[in-house]
């Protein structure tokens, strides 16, 4: 048999009373609210859905599926490229900083971790150390009819001057 100090038994003896008369208060509440629901949560949802990706010469860039999930919390994407490119990402709204958030891998494993948010209608997402001379910036925008265009910019002076490393036009899968 386990033998505390007198003091240790004291505390023990105080949490578990506190704990025991907590338990009927917490039965009683109601229960807690699941998933994200706010509307800053359901931003990025005209991304959401099953998607054929072209470039802007009509050639297939891949194709892509988007889909919420923890309850509304998260976007995944899943990209499956015309050739032999695969890659996924993460994308939350960060309550607390009150920005998106995403983290990316692909088959090659290159991450690439961006953060922003809804600017005019479009999201905007940008390299997380924007410290850095070699920076990234993807913006997604939707368009008339239910289609989405991903555009991909990098820069190798700060942010100074971009220059395009995709551009995809997303259009629904039947």
């Amino acid at each position: 048999m386990l033998t505390f100090p007198r003091s240790r038994r004291l505390i023990l003896a105080a949490l578990g009373f506190a704990s025991g008369a907590a338990l009927p208060a917490m039965a009683q509440s109601a229960p807690a609210q699941t998933g994200c629901t706010s509307a800053q949560h359901r931003q990025f949802d005209f991304w959401v859905g099953r998607w054929d990706v072209r470039r802007p010469d009509g050639r297939a860039a891949g194709t892509n599926e988007i889909e919420r999930v923890l309850d509304g919390c998260a976007l995944v994407e899943r990209w499956t490229g015309a050739g032999a490119s695969r890659g996924m990402s993460l994308n939350f709204y960060d309550a607390a900083a009150g920005r998106w958030r995403q983290s990316w891998v692909d088959n090659q494993g290159q991450p690439l971790l961006l953060v922003g948010g809804l600017r005019d209608g479009r999201m905007v997402l940008e390299s997380a150390t924007p410290d850095s001379a070699a920076r990234q910036r993807i913006t997604w925008t939707p368009l008339p009819g239910g289609d989405v265009r991903q555009l991909w910019e990098t820069s190798a002076d700060g942010g100074v001057t971009w220059s395009t490393a995709f551009d995809g036009r997303y259009s629904r899968r039947p």
